[in-house]
């Protein structure tokens, strides 16, 4: 069982949030942009969102400039 996370395979881990994934893979980036399977996560749901198994999830950082 695994999930791909931008492109890269890794243990899928049962009942795991989205914010569980982003502290297991190091992600600590204050803007970020999760999709599951395509479908945009909204941030407020990060700690009940759960992953299923064989699915692909793009993190995707932000970044401010000018």
């Amino acid at each position: 069982m695994s999930i791909m996370v931008n492109n890269k395979k890794i243990d899928y881990v049962e009942q795991e949030s989205v914010q569980d994934l982003l502290k297991r893979i190091k992600y600590t980036f204050p803007l970020v942009i999760v999709k599951i399977n395509g479908k945009h996560i909204p941030r407020d749901i990060f700690m009940t969102k759960i992953i299923p198994d064989n699915s692909d999830v793009q993190v995707i950082h932000m970044i401010s400039g000018g």
